[in-house]
């Protein structure tokens, strides 16, 4: 694949991608995070996916290694493999582009299509994890305050969501730094989230995809 789409975007955007084997290589720096279902990644320019992609693969390879022979386990935490992938991208087409690759390698591992809940509780996750915006600024296209989805695994086919804003989650490590006025405190205490939704089934979370 070429490193360019072209040389204006380089020039307007710094867009430039990043190698399969640079790739491979920086992941290689925190392997057993990569190796962790449940390890959550942001990508703050996440272009169509290198990273993301490599990352999702990883963990669907462990999946499958401790939950291939129950096809319920498998599905269920595929899924929330994928729910531990985000990403903000600054240009639409790429952004478009990471989430069909995102979606088309869940798919392809679980052997689904369109018909299957789990293919549009997957396409949703997407909409909601991999966002078009403006890292820096920590707002999306259409200038409001980047919101992620954190998601967790009750099991028994229960998912539970709180949605937490960019702005607010970047002052944790900061607050949370020895000697700092809130050092003491546990980031529960400080850090609300902007919302919390019930516990969700895959197919009600496919319901959300049309809203």
């Amino acid at each position: 694949m070429s490193l360019i789409k072209s040389k204006q975007r380089v020039a307007d955007h710094g867009e430039v991608f990043t190698p399969a084997w640079m790739v491979e290589a920086m992941l290689d720096l925190v392997k057993g995070e990569t190796e962790r279902i449940d390890s959550r990644f942001l990508e703050s320019a996440c272009g169509n996916g290198n990273f993301l992609v490599r990352i999702l693969q990883r963990k669907l390879a462990v999946v499958e290694l401790n939950y291939g022979k129950s096809e319920f386990e498998k599905r269920h935490f595929a899924l929330l493999a994928l729910m531990c992938c985000y990403g903000i991208e600054l240009l639409a087409d790429n952004i478009v582009e990471c989430r069909a690759n995102m979606l088309e390698i869940f798919a392809d591992y679980l052997d689904i299509d369109e018909s299957d809940d789990l293919y549009e509780a997957a396409f949703y996750v997407l909409s909601q994890n991999l966002i078009h915006g403006d890292a820096l600024k920590m707002r999306t296209s259409d200038d409001q305050a980047i919101t992620f989805a954190e998601w967790g695994y009750f099991g028994k086919g229960k998912f539970q969501r709180r949605d937490f804003r960019l702005d607010t989650l970047s002052q944790m490590s900061a607050l949370s730094e020895e000697g700092s006025l809130f050092a003491h405190l546990g980031k529960h205490e400080i850090f609300k989230p902007a919302s919390t939704w019930p516990p969700m089934s895959v197919s009600e979370i496919a319901a959300l995809e049309g809203e």
